[in-house]
């Protein structure tokens, strides 16, 4: 009975062994993949690295996307510079019902530089049990950080102080705090320098890719709205002396041959890169045309739409006669027609007149400014009728034989810079006839490569700062390095002010620039739609400055008030 008994205790002493000891039931039961990507095996190697660095830039690109779904875009619309074409209370038609806390500009906003950020954070926290190298961890690390940095640009100036998220976060959280805006600025400095320090000159990358240009860029803009003017003069000047940059001054590209000047140049296909042998852009963001992931698709115009939301649509439009005016009355690949415009985003009379001198009471058909960006190919001031049974007004001109209909809509015709279209290089895959260059109903899309940031900004950066440290006459010459590639008749230093900067921005930079995050920056938005914008000038708010926190933001963080921005409760 005894040995019975001795049996059974040491059989259960072994299986109390073998269960306590014998394996670690976590580790046993942790499942790590082996042929496909999950967050355990997606974080080793240089090349995972550079996969999920390669996701940072598609959603870069997919937030300046002017996506045809997105027609409210924050960028241009309720601005100084562009306004709803249509006079609606769509597409921020009037500030009281599209800029408000349960609104869903101020939220895509938010959640998609957000979104940036948390991928850029899981990078940089998983680095340091990766299989890189030291060198190859500190250019990653640069690289997420310079993202992050990046994207808390747009925020702190869209919606000021809001919460900093520099860690990886592994489980849900309902306690976020803002953070004051000069403290996000400040670490957008500490980002934005690392990566100066760590990236390679914008020669030593590919095409697309961030270089210490675009660093040093982004530390002059931070240090101008710190108010620390030396530092932005020193970083600007790293970018423009430092970073074997220089403007475009002689015909370039795909339609060199062709009539134009060197501004039309560069806004033609395949003219915006490096290796395409354009020496100004120091960061630009990369499409392909039918390529998996490459955004742009002949098959539909829902994406990178400049030419189809900001042209208008001559085509649309009948002669006094009730012809069409286009051949068939089909949009037409060509900048009379300004490719398949449909008017939804007006340039404002300050980009098409007042910043030239000119009134939008005379004829400006020929302008007499030497200034090349207002030359007849880059701004379209006419429409001539193109429709061959239009006898009675073919090749006459819209503005000498006006038609009712368009005296009625404006909308339908409306001069418009021709940056927005690739007429006469749509690809073939959306050109309907190509006798008559007629276009399908899938076009829309600008077929090009997107500028997000061209060296004329960081000569306008250091003018600035030059400006408002005093040196009116340094400021002067950087804005006439910039007129002088265009013709323009130099400044005075006495004639530069900050609304004169904003000026040469509008004349340079228009629909390439973000122009809220600059008004934003300068904290000059509600006065400048007041003045300018004509559709907002009598809707936009004292407090919408700012954008308001997300309503759904507020009510997730549960534990911990998310003050909302003055003005939104």
């Amino acid at each position: 009975m005894e040995t019975k008994l001795k049996l059974i205790i040491r059989c259960i002493f072994i299986a109390s062994f073998v269960l306590n000891f014998s394996c670690n039931e976590d580790e046993f039961l942790k499942e790590v993949p082996l042929d496909f990507y999950s967050p355990e095996n997606s974080y080793i190697t240089y090349d995972n690295y550079q996969a999920v660095l390669t996701d940072l830039y598609a959603r870069i690109r997919s937030n300046y996307d002017l996506d045809i779904n997105a027609l409210n875009d924050v960028n241009f619309l309720g601005t100084d510079i562009a306004y709803n074409a249509r006079l609606n209370y769509d597409r921020i038609g009037n500030y009281n019902s599209s800029i408000i806390p349960e609104g869903s500009l101020p939220k895509r906003e938010w959640v998609n530089w957000y979104k940036i950020i948390t991928n850029a954070n899981t990078i940089i926290s998983r680095l340091p049990d990766s299989e890189l190298t030291e060198s190859e961890m500190k250019e990653v690390q640069a690289e997420a950080k310079l993202f992050r940095a990046w994207s808390y640009r747009h925020l702190v100036y869209l919606f000021g102080g809001v919460p900093l998220v520099l860690e990886e976060v592994t489980s849900p959280k309902s306690d976020y705090t803002r953070t004051s805006k000069n403290d996000i600025l400040n670490q957008i400095v500490i980002d934005a320098s690392e990566a100066a320090e760590n990236l390679s000159g914008p020669n030593d990358v590919i095409d697309g890719k961030l270089s210490n240009a675009v660093a040093n860029h982004l530390l002059a803009e931070t240090y101008i709205a710190l108010e620390e003017y030396e530092k932005a003069v020193a970083s600007a000047t790293k970018v423009i002396n430092n970073s074997g940059l220089s403007l475009m001054t002689d015909r370039f590209g795909s339609l060199k041959n062709e009539p134009g000047d060197v501004y039309f140049d560069l806004f033609r296909v395949n003219n915006q890169n490096r290796g395409q042998g354009n020496t100004e852009a120091i960061w630009v963001a990369q499409l392909e045309l039918d390529v998996p992931g490459g955004l742009l698709e002949s098959d539909n115009s829902y994406h990178n739409c400049l030419e189809r939301c900001i042209a208008s649509a001559p085509w649309s439009i009948k002669d006094p006669d009730g012809f069409a005016t286009t051949y068939k009355g089909k949009q037409i690949s060509s900048f009379n027609c300004g490719g398949r415009g449909v008017s939804f985003i007006r340039p404002s009379d300050y980009y098409l007149y007042d910043i030239w001198g000119l009134d939008p009471g005379d004829d400006n058909r020929i302008v007499d400014n030497s200034d090349i960006r207002t030359s007849k190919y880059n701004i379209v001031r006419d429409f001539i009728y193109s429709n061959p049974e239009s006898t009675n007004y073919y090749g006459k001109s819209l503005i000498d034989f006006p038609s009712p209909q368009w005296l009625e809509q404006d909308w339908r015709w409306y001069p418009y810079p021709t940056k927005i279209t690739t007429a006469g290089q749509h690809p073939e895959g959306v050109i309907d006839d190509p006798e008559h260059m007629t276009l399908k109903t899938t076009a829309g899309s600008t077929y090009r490569d997107m500028y997000i940031i061209r060296l004329p900004e960081t000569y306008f950066l250091r003018a600035e700062a030059y400006l408002l440290k005093g040196e009116k006459q340094k400021a002067a010459d950087d804005l006439n390095v910039v007129r002088a590639r265009a013709n323009a008749t130099p400044v005075t230093a006495d004639e530069v002010d900050l609304d004169y900067i904003l000026d040469e921005r509008a004349r340079e930079l228009i629909f390439e620039e973000k122009r809220r995050i600059t008004l934003s920056r300068m904290e000059v938005l509600v006065e400048r739609v007041r003045k300018y914008n004509p559709l907002n000038a009598d809707n936009i708010n004292d407090y919408n400055d700012l954008f308001p926190i997300p309503y759904s933001e507020i009510e997730a963080n549960k534990d911990v008030i998310l003050e909302q921005n003055p003005g939104y409760n």
